[in-house]
């Protein structure tokens, strides 16, 4: 079973369970914190970049033309920046004090938030990794490849655990940090827990998970909204 495509099959009991799982990842990148992002990049690149235009920011940030111009109306209101019309028929933007003050809060905001998560996944996998070595879980595999599964690997090393593989279907390299990737927990590989790393289609992945081997192995940590233990064997 591939990791990712598998609502198909799912045990009966799994599959009343769906109802009760509440996956909201982008809980950790809510749409204020998404808001005060595309601000902060849009302030960032009037600061950095000369003859800046509404598509080209749209192009530097990932987001449609409406979006981006709304965006900007929006800074305007605010008094982050100011417009000067430049024939023909362009527009220059530059950032006021006070827009030069807004980026550098969003940046300092950003750069703590960026650190408190570090912190809190370190500890959280930390954790994790010694509940493995206390059930005799000793031969460990991580699911997902992401800046999540970077932390995990980084601080499995000082626990008494054995990272024997990454699990995911979605990547194309062979190998992520020296672990051998596989697409799913079909292997010949021992594998005794799994301990979840994954961002993107967070609630496919972990059914499959789930649908593959015994809930009580598949460990997350609690910065992933996966209410798991409402799954009911």
């Amino acid at each position: 079973m591939i990791l990712g495509e598998c609502y198909i099959g799912l045990s009966p009991r799994l599959a009343v369970a769906w109802k009760f799982l509440k996956f909201s990842i982008s809980s950790e990148m809510n749409k204020n914190t998404k808001d005060n992002k595309i601000i902060r990049d849009i302030l960032i690149h009037i600061d950095e970049t000369e003859n800046l235009n509404q598509r080209k920011l749209a192009t530097e940030l990932g987001i449609a033309l409406g979006m981006a111009n709304a965006y900007i109306k929006r800074c305007v209101r605010k008094g982050y920046i100011k417009v000067t019309q430049i024939p023909p028929n362009r527009y220059a933007y530059y950032l006021t004090p006070q827009g030069f003050t807004e980026k550098t809060r969003l940046t300092a905001e950003f750069l703590a938030d960026s650190f408190s998560f570090f912190r809190r996944a370190r500890v959280q996998y930390s954790d994790l990794y010694k509940l493995c070595a206390k059930n005799g879980w000793n031969r460990v595999a991580i699911a997902g490849v992401s800046e999540l599964a970077d932390i995990a690997i980084l601080y499995a090393r000082e626990h008494d655990i054995k990272l024997v593989a990454v699990i995911c279907s979605d990547y194309d390299g062979e190998t992520f940090h020296g672990l051998p990737v596989i697409s799913s927990m079909n292997t010949d590989l021992d594998i005794d827990a799994v301990i979840l790393a994954e961002i993107q289609s967070l609630e496919k992945k972990y059914l499959c998970l789930v649908n593959s081997m015994s809930p009580e192995r598949i460990l997350v940590p609690d910065l992933l909204p996966v209410r798991h233990k409402e799954i009911m064997i």
